[in-house]
């Protein structure tokens, strides 16, 4: 069964979970490098879905529109 998508908000929430548990540092060097990975995992899907969001934008939005929300 594939796994479901998070939204980028519930990607967000489980991103901060995992600097919480990783800034405590009371966790095993092996569940660290777990947390890890799956963090750096999630912050690629969150980039990505920010790219999408932003081409998405860029479609619709005038020219020059969305040049002027970035200042």
């Amino acid at each position: 069964m594939a796994k479901k998508k998070q939204s980028f908000e519930e990607s967000m929430q489980r991103l901060e979970e995992i600097v919480d548990a990783l800034s405590a540092g009371s966790l095993p060097l092996d569940d660290m490098m777990k947390l890890y990975e799956e963090g750096k995992t999630l912050s690629k899907e969150c980039l990505a879905q920010l790219e999408a969001y932003e081409g998405r934008l860029e479609a619709v939005a005038p020219d020059g529109a969305a040049e002027k929300t970035e200042a």
